[in-house]
């Protein structure tokens, strides 16, 4: 059986048994999760999701970039269309992990550089190879984006590969107080 017969099976197994017809878009706990997209590390799994609880975002690194904040822009002009309350809180949740893969790129620099959008001198301020404080880092971008409701909230967590568990290195805070 090669992949798609093997992912057909599966998609065919959720269908009869877990599919649940007639979800909205806005998801049911208000969240949007900013992760890596490294495999080990898929929030559904993590953190017990169900179909429709959740917004997934992820990326490498799952970094706040310029990409990041135009999507999440894109997904409020979507729920503003599909009858959402603008301004309605919303918790952005920035989870990144241990041994992650962008630690690798460090010696990239240019690529880096032109993932965050800024210069080669401006990178030692993302904090590429210690996630607890490239969490801080994001969360602290997530605040200073003028865009964002104040009232939404942001937190930012850790998933340790080694324990399964998370921590949380940035409790949910407004956006602005």
């Amino acid at each position: 059986m090669n992949t798609i017969d093997t992912l057909l099976q599966r998609n065919h197994e959720f269908a009869a048994h877990r599919f649940v017809a007639g979800l909205p878009m806005r998801p049911a706990l208000q969240t949007i999760i900013i992760s890596c997209a490294d495999p080990r590390v898929d929030p559904a799994h993590l953190l017990g999701l169900e179909p429709g609880e959740a917004v997934v975002l992820r990326n490498i690194g799952g970094r706040i970039t310029p990409g990041v904040l135009e999507t999440m822009l894109m997904l409020g002009r979507i729920a503003r269309a599909e009858g959402g309350i603008p301004g309605g809180e919303v918790h952005l949740i920035v989870l990144q992990h241990t041994h992650c893969g962008i630690t690798h790129l460090n010696e990239d620099p240019d690529l880096l550089a032109s993932y965050f959008d800024i210069s080669k001198e401006d990178l030692l301020a993302k904090e590429i190879t210690d996630p607890r404080a490239a969490v801080a880092v994001d969360v602290a971008a997530l605040k200073a984006t003028p865009a964002l409701p104040g009232n939404w909230l942001v937190s930012g967590l850790v998933y340790d590969t080694e324990t399964g568990l998370v921590e949380v290195v940035i409790p949910p805070a407004p956006v602005r107080p």
